[in-house]
Order: structure tokens, then sequence, then C-alpha cells
């Protein structure tokens, strides 16, 4: 099992033909580095896939993630490169819910 102790999302797109060398070029452009037990998420322009790098402190691990119908949730707010996400908002963003809303108990607030 990879154990991941801090999430990431980058806001600004990423060309989903990028690779584990390309991505993780960009996790060090935007983060700084990688850093053990973090994963970092970026999407492609139109938010219908993800990639998802992680560093499991002897490697790297790249995943991807695609819906087949509607979009992630990703934030519209590029003033911000980065931002922090709780496993639950990740679990929220993963499934394409709106993970903003998450409080840290797992629940989803409604409006």
């Amino acid at each position: 099992m990879i154990r991941i102790d801090a999430v990431w999302l980058a806001t600004t797109p990423l060309d989903m033909r990028a690779g584990t060398e390309t991505a993780l070029a960009r996790v060090v452009q935007v983060f700084g580095g990688a850093k053990p037990h973090h994963a970092y998420l970026f999407a492609n322009r139109r938010a219908t896939r993800m990639k998802v790098l992680v560093h499991d402190g002897i490697g790297v691990w790249l995943a991807a993630r695609r819906l087949h119908q509607g979009r992630f949730v990703w934030p519209r707010d590029v003033t911000l490169e980065q931002m922090p996400l709780t496993q639950p908002q990740l679990q929220a963003l993963v499934l394409g819910l709106p993970w903003q809303r998450v409080e840290d108990d797992g629940v989803i607030r409604l409006l």
C-alpha cells in the first residue's frame, strides 16, 4: 500500500500526454520538489482527465483517471498555483464530487 500523508492540487493544466519525468518536472516547478508520501494532482484543460504523481519514499508513481461523463471539479482561480487537499476532499475529487464543500469528517455541506 502506498502511504499518502499530504495531497496537493495544481491549478494550472497539464498535458495528459506527459509521462513520469514531465509530471515530476512540473511538481518541481510548482511545488519546489516531490516530498516523500505526498501526492500531487494535475488535470487537463477541460478537467476530464487527472494525473496523480506520488512519491512513496523510494521512487515515484504516476496514475491517471478519466471521467467518462462530466468533469472533475477543478479550481478556476489561477492566482493560486497550488492548494492542499484533505483525504476526504481527495476522495470526493476523484469521484467528480464538489470537494470544496467536504468537511473534515467527509460530509458534504449543502448550500
